[in-house]
């Protein structure tokens, strides 16, 4: 059985058509990139899977049940949203955002337990950033902020997360770094279901590619199949070369105008995972 289940999903704001017929499957331990130009219906896909939005046709399903009869609580100890930009006006500590993640597991009112502070703490400590737990939320970076979201994901208890652009406003260093995360999580058997720009992303990290456009899925299938030149032009309408080299792959975007007015090709690198 599939973890996650998305069947004949169509859904549309005020009348304009946003996700039309969308279908997919989701297997326990899987990375599964949603790639398309925007207004393609990523996020709006996004929201379904995480029963914030109700469906006009079909469903989600997971493990075989609807997610509409799941209660938010149930839902919230298997399913984790880890956005791509969180500010809090206040300078929480770490560990407390970290603590937010307990929520789903503690009645209203009561005060956090001590197993919901050693819960966090592990979560911490499983991404290697727990010398961060009395910092002020406020005064960490974009990359560090990332990390501690999908901490308190963990700490939430959720073995599903959804990601919404999350490498979004973060440096060339920090995407290597939370890629790498979500790459060693999923093979513990966590799920990562995400959006993003960067078809290079897609190819480092990635078991499975869907590729939506217009509200429609055009190629969907593992990662090395569906990222090919003739799909990506087809997706976003401009040459993309895919280059296979020893030990991963890598993108080549022919025609890029360098300094000084000369052409060339602007490469992306191989798969972190590699070392290449």
């Amino acid at each position: 059985m599939s973890l996650i289940d998305v069947t004949h999903l169509s859904y549309g704001y005020s009348h304009q058509p946003v996700l039309k017929d969308v279908s997919l499957s989701v297997a326990k331990g899987e990375i599964v990139s949603l790639l398309g130009p925007n207004g393609s219906g990523k996020t709006t896909l996004l929201k379904h899977i995480l029963g914030l939005l109700t469906p006009h046709e079909g469903g989600v399903s997971l493990e075989g049940t609807p997610i509409s009869d799941m209660a938010p609580r149930a839902l919230a100890r298997r399913m984790a949203y880890v956005p791509q930009i969180h500010r809090l006006s206040f300078g929480y500590r770490v560990l407390d955002v970290v603590l937010m993640g307990r929520l789903p597991h503690k009645p209203f009112f009561s005060r956090f337990r001590t197993e919901d502070t050693r819960v966090a703490i592990d979560a911490l400590e499983r991404l290697s950033i727990s010398h961060l737990k009395d910092r002020p939320y406020t005064e960490i970076s974009g990359g560090e902020r990332q990390l501690i979201l999908i901490a308190r994901a963990l700490a939430q208890g959720a073995d599903i997360f959804i990601m919404d652009e999350p490498v979004t406003g973060l440096d060339y260093g920090n995407q290597i770094r939370l890629l790498s995360r979500i790459s060693d999580l999923a093979h513990s058997g966590y799920t990562f279901i995400k959006t993003t720009h960067f078809p290079d992303h897609a190819l480092w990290v990635s078991d499975r590619v869907v590729m939506l456009k217009a509200g429609e899925i055009i190629a969907d299938g593992p990662t090395e199949a569906v990222m090919t030149s003739d799909r990506l032009y087809g997706l976003y309408e401009t040459d993309v070369d895919v280059l296979t080299v020893k030990g991963g792959a890598r993108i080549c975007m022919p025609a890029v105008f360098f300094k000084g007015g000369g052409m060339g090709r602007r490469c992306g690198i191989p798969s972190p995972a590699t070392g290449g």
